[in-house]
Order: C-alpha cells, then structure tokens, then sequence
C-alpha cells in the first residue's frame, strides 16, 4: 500500500521552540517563563494567518504536559508529547469559536473547568478565531477568565484582536506574531526543498516567498503547489506561469524601455503580459516595489536590498542612469493607478494604461519652467529678460539733478506783472463771472415735502365696573329644644 502523501505544511511544521523560524520575541519569552516557573493563567496570540499562533500554542501545550516534567525543551517521544502532535491529547481542548459562538456552547465550556485532567497535569483550552465568539459568550468566559482554577491554563489566538472586548486583551498575556521576511523565508523554503530532494532555482523560491506574504504556511502551500506544476521541480518559469507574474528581469527591461520613450519595446512588452495572462494586482506590487529599490539604491545605497544577487545587479545598473525626478513621478503614477484598478472595466485595463502615463509623462527640468511660459496651444514661449536698473555714478549728481527746476517749466525772459495789470486781470475776471452768471438759468427749488398730521387716537371706552354682589345673609341655625325630663 502506498503511503498516504503528507502536505509540506502539516509534515514541517515545527514541535518545539528551536525548530521555530522567526517569532524570536515569542519563543524567547515563553522559553524564560517556562524556566523560571513565571507561567501566566492566559495567553492571548495575535497575527496574520500562518505565522505561528496555533502552532505556539501546541508547542506551549507540550511543554505543560511532558512526562518528563515541565520543561522549555519537551522530549517530543513520550505518550503526551505524541498524542498532542497527533492531536488526541485529552486534555488539550481545540475549540474553533468560528464555528461555536454561542453562549450556550460557551457556558457548556465553563461546566467542565473545574474538574481535574485525565491524563496531563494541566487542562488546556485553546480557542482558535477568539473574536468570532459573541459578545454573551465573552460576558460568560470574563470570570472564570480572570481567575482560572490552578490546573488551567487559556490559549487564544485570532487574526483580528481589533474586535476583541478590552476586558478580555487586559485578562491575557498578548503576543503579536509578525510576518516573516522574505529573506527568512526563502532559506525556509531551500532548506525543506534541500530534503524533499527537489531541485529549485534561487529565483524561484524568491518569488514564492515574495507571493506569500509573510505566511509560512502560504508560503509552504505555493511551494506543493509549483512542485506539482513543474512536475517535481522549480525554475523561474514554472513559478512566474504559476503565479502569472513576469521575470523580474523582464520588469527591469520594462522600465528602462519606458524611460528610454521606446514604444515599439513597450508594445512588445504588453503583448508579452497578454499573451501570459499576468495577474495585475502583482504586477502593480512588481512595479511599486521595483521603483522602490531604485530609490533607495540612487539616494540611501547603505540600506540592503531586499533582492537576490542578480536583481540587484540589474537594479544597480538602472538606478545609475534613470533620473531621481522621474523615478519619483513613476512611482506616483504607479500607487494611484493600483488604487484606480476597482474603478477600470478590468484590471489589465488599469495597468496598460499605467504603461501608457509612464510612457507619456515626464517632469520638466527646473530650467525650463522657470525660464518657459506656455501659450493657450501649449506652445512655449520664451520670457523677456528684464534689464537691471543702472545706479548713480555719484552722490552729487543727484543732488545737482534735484536741484534743477524742470526745463519745460523755467523761462529767463519772464517779467513779473504790474499793479494796473493784475487789477486789469482781476476787472476782467469779475466781468467774465457775471456773464456766466446771467446765462446760466436759476436753480429749480425742489419743494418740501407736505408732512401729513399723525392720526389722532380715540381713547378707548372705559369699561364700568360690574355692580357688586352682596352675598345673602347668614341664618342663624334655630335653637336646640332640650327634652324635658320624664316623670316616673
């Protein structure tokens, strides 16, 4: 009978805290409390799918409930440490609170606590997607949360602590998960291929570990994936067609195309990514992230590129001839048309028109805007240089120019007038104003407006008041006639 295939992500997935890769402020952690018998009653594991949450929380598991005592290093070979692996332990309660949100699921959980463990020396509950629970559920695990029998111990994780109760975050000790670089992950990934005796290229892996994202277990599910694609083996090929992406050397050439103006290399390019199919959402992370690079390379080369050997190469040799200008604006024109993809008819619409604005689109040199002003048909025209204002050869020359009367205003033959000529003029002036005067008609005076007298107002009548009602005599109530006495 052939053995039943085992799924690379189940077979390695780690069983202690050494075989752990990344997550070095976690395990750390753990290891230290463990050793120094400084155990907390609830952990709470928080992080993006496939970094470790579950698999941290079976490791702790492990070291609670080891044969050969509590331990940060637990031997993996006795019934526990196996029959947790195997995921039989009976006192290792798996709970998916995706599919358990009830409360009454929740209290029926609660019931069972204050009993002893069967088989381990502590009783461990570990929730899965905690937030799923609803908030009735949260109410009834708040008590026995916070003060938990001895032999209990609460594991949580959940990729969305956001919607987790803060009375439930401030009962726990949190750990955030962090996604894993890439570089990290491509080691991960030769190491495994290395055993499973598959061959790969440098490149190719690189690519499946960009793909995943920081996940291990994406990581691990991409790479089954392209084994089975390839037929047993990894090159660039098989993961870009996979993964419809394009060579990152072909994302380099494409670059230097659009910023040489080369259209016919461009067009070739696009056809190449129809014919392909490329998925245009990597495409845009391609084409950001490259832009990226070169940035870095051209203005901060001390900081390492998170590249293999020959990309770097290819990167280093473009960021000495692409402009830090136009690198910026490409970069612009990239991150907006990624956001602009849900409003195109489809996304390889959005990115061949993102080709298109780089191809289109380039900054001015700061020269030419500053010395260039451009008519209503877009034509540039050239603006006159203005003469700089020349000064005064000297101080004096100033004050012999203020001095000066104006020419137009100066006459040397000038006379002044006698007395009989001014009192002539003066005659004459009088004369010429009174014949103004007999010409010019009179002013019309408006007249006043009639003020109308303000209406006399009536007293109102005086209203008499009514006449007085005198209230009727009191009668007074007759005498009370005593009964004579009777005689006996």
């Amino acid at each position: 009978m052939t053995q039943q295939y085992q799924v690379l992500a189940r077979k390695y997935r780690p069983k202690n805290f050494h075989e752990l890769i990344g997550q070095t402020h976690v395990s750390q952690a753990l290891i230290n409390a463990i050793d120094y018998n400084r155990l907390h009653h609830a952990y709470l594991f928080t992080g993006t799918r496939g970094v470790g949450k579950t698999t941290i929380a079976r490791i702790l598991s492990k070291c609670l409930n080891c044969d050969t005592g509590i331990t940060s290093t637990p031997c993996g070979v006795c019934d526990n440490c196996v029959a947790i692996d195997q995921g039989r332990f009976i006192d290792l309660i798996e709970i998916d609170a995706a599919s358990r949100t009830k409360v009454e699921d929740t209290r029926e959980l609660l019931d069972n606590v204050p009993y002893a463990p069967s088989q381990g020396r502590y009783k461990v509950y570990l929730i899965d997607e905690v937030h799923m629970l609803s908030t009735h559920s949260f109410n009834a695990l708040l008590k026995t949360l916070e003060e938990p029998p001895e032999h209990v111990k609460f594991l949580l994780a959940t990729t969305d602590p956001q919607k987790l109760p803060i009375t439930i975050i401030s009962r726990c000790l949190q750990f955030v998960l962090r996604p894993l670089p890439q570089t990290l992950l491509s080691e991960h990934l030769a190491n495994i291929l290395t055993k499973e005796q598959v061959g790969y290229t440098q490149p190719a892996i690189w690519q499946l570990a960009s793909a995943a994202k920081g996940s291990v277990r994406d990581a691990l599910s991409l790479t089954d994936q392209a084994i089975a694609f390839g037929q047993g083996a990894l090159d660039d090929a098989t993961v870009n067609a996979m993964l419809g992406l394009i060579d990152a050397a072909d994302l380099v050439r494409l670059t230097t195309d659009i910023y040489n103006h080369d259209k016919s290399a461009v067009a070739a390019h696009i056809e190449q990514m129809r014919a392909q199919m490329v998925d245009a959402t990597s495409m845009f992370d391609g084409l950001a992230e490259l832009l990226h690079q070169l940035a870095l390379t051209q203005l901060l080369p001390e900081v390492a590129l998170n590249v293999n050997e020959a990309q770097a190469k290819d990167i280093y040799t473009l960021a000495q001839h692409i402009s830090p200008d136009v690198l910026q604006l490409y970069y612009e024109i990239v991150v907006q048309a990624r956001e602009g993809v849900k409003l195109a008819s489809t996304p390889m619409q959005a990115l061949e028109m993102c080709i298109l604005r780089l191809l289109a689109f380039r900054p001015l040199p700061v020269d030419e805007v500053l010395s260039n002003t451009y008519d209503s048909d877009g034509s540039a025209t050239k603006v006159p240089a203005i003469e700089p204002v020349s000064s005064a050869s000297a101080p004096d020359a100033i004050a012999h120019e203020a001095s000066a009367p104006p020419p137009e205003l100066y006459n040397a033959d000038y006379q002044t007038p006698s007395h009989d000529e001014l009192q002539s003029g003066i005659d004459d002036n009088d004369h010429l104003a009174q014949s103004v005067n007999s010409v010019m008609p009179e002013p019309v005076v408006e007249p006043e407006p009639v003020v109308e007298p303000e209406p006399v107002v009536e007293p109102e009548p005086v209203v008499e008041a009514e006449p007085v009602v005198e209230a009727e005599p009191v009668v007074e109530a007759e005498p009370v006639v005593e009964a004579e006495p009777v005689v006996e």
